[in-house]
């Protein structure tokens, strides 16, 4: 799989915000950034998959 730039514009007071998140977990900005949006992508993916299962099943 390849990568991409992604390049986006944030005002300062994120960008601190996110710095202090980052250094508490020893990453960079890009690395907490990135694995933030995975989690979210994968817990909006786990969400639709029990949806589509108790559907499927019908809800107990």
């Amino acid at each position: 799989m390849g990568s991409t730039v992604l390049s986006l514009r944030i005002d300062g007071e994120l960008l601190e915000r996110l710095k202090t998140h980052a250094a508490k977990r020893g990453m960079s900005v890009q690395d907490y950034v990135v694995r933030t949006l995975i989690r979210d992508d994968f817990d909006e993916r786990f969400a639709m998959s029990v949806e589509k299962t108790e559907a499927f099943y019908g809800a107990a």
